[in-house]
């Protein structure tokens, strides 16, 4: 059986990736939406969304909108392939194919 995957196994990682998942490739989630989504406080959120970009799993833009900063979170092609790996592995456990 494979492993879960350690960076995306910490809950408020493995809800950005589930939230940025459910969208198409491609397509990404603004920074306030992330909050708003997983409850998390802007410190706590850009330091794991920094942790899964470190990872490859994700990317940032980050641009002005007017004069305001606006920063777009998108799940890369590998952290999609890591998070389809991840919830196979959980379905995985809850099947119970422990081996």
């Amino acid at each position: 059986m494979a492993e879960l995957d350690d960076i995306i196994h910490q809950p408020l990682r493995l809800k950005i990736m589930a939230a940025l998942n459910a969208l198409p490739a491609a397509s990404g989630l603004e920074f306030a939406r992330l909050k708003k989504l997983t409850g998390a406080t802007d410190g706590n959120l850009g330091a794991h969304i920094e942790t899964l970009a470190k990872a490859g799993y994700v990317s940032v833009e980050k641009a002005f909108v007017g004069k305001k900063p606006q920063t777009t979170v998108t799940a890369t092609a590998a952290g999609r392939g890591a998070f389809a790996r991840h919830v196979a592995t959980l379905q995985e456990i809850i099947a119970g194919k422990q081996g």
